[in-house]
């Protein structure tokens, strides 16, 4: 386990857990879904070498040679990657290392969680080395809808568009407007800056450049709010996720 605090944020991560974030505070606020029964349920993990879900666990490689993923946790689905319930190298403070298995093996992800005055920055890295596989990358932050004081969870988040999908819960690629809520969707064109508030208490606001973001509020006890490089199934899809993601969360008084 790693621990680092700050002067108003304290992180602890779980190295053996998937590197996740498995305790946030920023002042006397939890701000982290505890264990729940199921490493896709709680903390805040890294998402790589792919994020969300592989239709049926089936992924081409750039020689045109059809690997099969695992499909443990979303079956037929490969779902999130290898990294959350991987054991990390600790590299340095807050720094972590994942050499990845096969049919990745050769390739490797870094994680790097930075405290802030009243923030945390979170970069993920990869790097193929000859791998040949399409990857890209996403955070997955789990916030509880309940803080100890203060109202229930309410997003902030508009977007132009949103990817459609199946009954097999996979991206089809067509892009169509935006439902209301509740939500497990992916979404581009992300207007203004995403926050989670509750009201009397908190707020977090998530600045990065990510091109797409999955949203869950499907759950009753927490929110999901994915900044990701590419989308679920995106390498089927045709769409290439950059291999770098960074994002800053900002924690403030609402």
């Amino acid at each position: 386990m790693q621990h680092m605090d700050g002067a108003e944020i304290s992180v602890s991560i779980d190295l053996d857990q998937g590197a996740r974030i498995a305790s946030l505070q920023w002042r006397d606020l939890q701000f982290v879904v505890p264990f729940r029964g199921t490493p896709l349920s709680w903390g805040w993990y890294a998402m790589a070498p792919w994020a969300g879900r592989i239709k049926d666990g089936l992924l081409i490689d750039d020689q045109n040679e059809l690997h099969t993923l695992p499909a443990l946790w979303d079956p037929p689905h490969a779902i999130h990657g290898f990294g959350f319930t991987s054991s990390w190298e600790e590299v340095g403070p807050g720094r972590a290392r994942l050499e990845l298995p096969a049919p990745y093996g050769g390739a490797v992800v870094e994680q790097t969680i930075e405290i802030l005055d009243d923030a945390v920055r979170w970069i993920l890295e990869y790097e193929a080395n000859g791998c040949q596989l399409p990857a890209w990358l996403g955070f997955h932050p789990w916030f509880p809808r309940e803080l100890a004081r203060g109202d229930a969870a309410e997003i902030e988040f508009s977007a132009t568009q949103m990817l459609l999908r199946g009954e097999d819960g996979i991206p089809t690629g067509e892009l169509v407007s935006i439902p209301k809520e509740p939500w497990d969707d992916a979404f581009t064109g992300v207007r203004g800056v995403p926050a989670i508030v509750w009201e009397g208490a908190a707020k977090v606001t998530i600045e990065t450049d990510a091109p797409w973001w999955v949203v869950y509020t499907e759950d009753t006890e927490g929110i999901a709010i994915e900044p990701q490089t590419a989308p679920p199934d995106a390498a089927n899809l045709g769409i290439v996720g950059d291999h770098y993601l960074e994002a800053l969360f900002t924690f403030s008084e609402d």
